[in-house]
């Protein structure tokens, strides 16, 4: 059997998939996610009298937080397999990503194994954004708009 044969026949077999259900699962559990930051950053607002700016990274930190417990719990994952890309966009997305690669490559040691593996999935998410704000901070240095004070 050839590979093109082959992949025509798992083609037939595999289940239908609704572009327009998970599209909506998505939206909905990312909004549901945003939703669940902005209601941290009110908080920081109004209980410890924050501005907008200064409530940012806490609310971050905090999100993060909740999102490497519900990893290590086991339940970050199922939410992830059922709404799909909803739940890799966020920050917890990738504070997921992390620590996921962590926890399966932690019986090979700290530094071999979480060290080093933890960074396999989300490294490229860093190097990009990285590249990305350093080409766009050229740009703005060039057109003058740098946003300097």
């Amino acid at each position: 059997m050839s590979p093109d044969e082959y992949k025509t026949i798992a083609k037939k077999h595999e289940p239908p998939r609704s572009i327009l259900k998970n599209c909506l699962k998505a939206f909905f559990v990312g909004g549901l996610i945003c939703l669940i930051g902005q209601g941290i950053q009110q908080f920081f607002m109004s209980v410890f009298d924050m501005s907008t700016k200064e409530a940012g990274s806490p609310t971050v930190a905090v999100l993060i937080i909740i999102s490497v417990i519900l990893t290590c719990f086991g339940v970050y994952d199922k939410i992830a397999q059922w709404a799909g890309a909803g739940t890799a966009v966020p920050v917890t997305g990738f504070a997921n990503s992390m620590c996921s690669a962590a926890l399966e490559h932690r019986a090979e040691g700290l530094v071999l194994g979480v060290g080093a593996s933890m960074f396999k999935l989300a490294g490229s998410v860093i190097v990009f954004g990285t590249v990305a704000a350093f080409i766009i901070g050229i740009i703005y240095a060039l057109l003058g708009t740098g946003g300097g004070g």
